[in-house]
């Protein structure tokens, strides 16, 4: 598409709205959210990542240092109490394949598969006692991305974007980064807005495709010329406009123009955005891109390589995104169950499918937080790492590992979280060591909105009668993690 053309499109599109005095337009494309400039409390960030380990990653194998596995290793699992496992029955104790060392100034322990996350180690909070409510991966996945293990209603991500809208009139708010094979569990209902306005949904990016943001740009078409384009506009424009007269106080077509108009002005800022190929030849090292470039090949086994490339150009262009104002950012590793495993899933065999997608994981992110640690940029970023829930601690088989929703790890980075180790699991990493005093995912949100300056129990929108938040009604800061 020419550039005569795209300005063309983006000069009409504005001109459209000019007929809607009565909609009141300044109010839905101002940069400023609901709360505007009215903020609870003096924020320590302004922007959060979420990166989500799809599939529902082992937290004994990853972050959660347990030598008690490696001492019953091979024995009869007994935790003292009745288990229920989601797929299979308690297996013997197994221990990780993988040896745990210590890591920065603390000495964190970690998996040799998260070694990378070594080098920033002492910048993570990690939280060891996540109890979920199901072990179910649709229910779970809902649970970290909304708030709630059923659809309908909003994705954090939505909710930031609402209450603080955006600093970048030409990107979306709230973007997603999905899994390059394709989408998580729930798909789009993990970025859905629900009942909260629809230009707070998240908006798909896939770097390294094709057709990174679907629709974007007109097909290819002898009959698709920017006069015929600017006449279909002028005419959209005058219908628009007695569609909008007859239809006083109803605010849908002014958001469908807000959609179009920041289309536009997408085609000429989120290309400049996703292209990494003008960064300096030691930050594409940094993040493991690969000199073949997003092509490499896992069509077959699952590989270190490529998802080291794959999640390390994620994580790079979610910086570039962030850089120009992007409230909200959603990176996912892995997709909806399939053959063979593209996931976290592993049932069948933790080491064959964790060993490349935390390795290259591990790599992407710990560029990220370096990344935006040099440029005075994590001091108010909140990195967030989460997955649906995490893995027993006997076998699956022989070499596999069922799903376990009493308790799993998060670890947070930047926006005025201290690093250390907060809230153990117990011995096993079967459940939170307190039992009387787990970290649920409302706590982790309402830290994220705190840091935003946004009070959890006061950012509300009456839906069905009931005042709605993403917290429901639960949720605590953690304060012993800020600074």
């Amino acid at each position: 598409m020419s550039t005569e053309f795209r300005t063309s499109r983006r000069h009409f599109l504005g001109a459209s709205t000019s007929a809607f005095g009565s909609l009141a337009l300044g109010d839905l494309l101002a940069r400023d959210g609901v709360l505007g400039q009215r903020l609870h409390h003096p924020p320590k960030a302004k922007r959060v990542i979420q990166l989500f380990m799809a599939g529902a990653a082992s937290h004994v194998d990853t972050f959660d240092h347990k030598p008690l596995l490696k001492k019953e290793d091979g024995k009869a699992w007994d935790p003292g109490e009745a288990v229920e496992l989601f797929q299979s029955t308690p297996g013997a104790t197994f221990a990780s394949p993988w040896e745990f060392r210590p890591y920065g100034k603390s000495g964190k322990m970690m998996s040799d598969i998260v070694a990378p996350l070594g080098e920033v180690v002492d910048d993570i909070a990690f939280v060891h006692n996540m109890e979920g409510k199901t072990g179910v991966h649709s229910q779970g996945t809902l649970l970290q991305t909304t708030g709630f293990n059923f659809p309908g209603f909003p994705s954090a991500g939505s909710w930031v974007s609402y209450g603080l809208g955006s600093e970048n009139e030409n990107l979306p708010s709230f973007v997603v980064l999905p899994d390059h094979r394709g989408y998580a569990s729930n798909g789009a209902k993990n970025w859905a807005t629900a009942f909260l306005p629809a230009e707070h949904q998240g908006t798909v990016i896939r770097p390294g495709s094709e057709k990174p943001i679907a629709d974007l740009f007109a097909p290819k078409s002898q009959f698709i010329t920017p006069e015929n384009d600017r006449a279909g506009l002028e005419a959209l424009s005058k219908l628009n406009a007695l569609h909008a007269a007859d239809r006083p106080g109803d605010d849908r077509l002014s958001a469908r123009v807000r959609s179009y108009e920041l289309a536009a002005a997408m085609q000429l800022s989120a290309t400049d955005a996703l292209d990494v190929s003008r960064e300096p030849e030691y930050i594409k090292g940094m993040y493991g891109l690969s000199p073949d470039g997003p092509g490499v090949d896992d069509s077959g086994t699952i590989n270190e390589k490529a998802e080291t490339e794959f999640f390390g150009r994620k994580c790079l262009v979610a910086r570039r995104l962030l850089e120009r104002g992007v409230r909200f950012v959603q990176l996912w590793s892995g997709n909806d169950n399939g053959f063979p495993r593209r996931n976290w899933d592993s049932h069948g065999d933790v080491k064959r499918d964790h060993a490349p997608l935390a390795l290259g994981m591990s790599r992407g992110a710990a560029a990220l937080i370096k990344d935006l640690k040099q440029r005075g940029m994590l001091e108010d970023t909140i990195i967030l790492w989460t997955t649906e829930f995490g893995r027993m601690p006997c076998s699956q088989g022989s070499k596999g590992r069922d799903h376990n929703p009493f308790v799993f790890t998060n670890w947070l980075c930047g926006g005025g979280i201290k690093g250390g180790t907060y809230r153990e699991s117990d011995e096993w990493g079967f459940k939170p060591l307190d039992r009387n005093r787990p970290t649920h995912v409302y706590d982790i949100h309402a830290t994220i909105l705190h840091q935003l300056g946004i009070d959890h129990e006061q950012l509300t929108v009456r839906h069905n009668g009931i005042d709605r938040r993403l917290t429901d009604v639960h949720g605590h800061v953690l304060k012993e993690m800020l600074a």
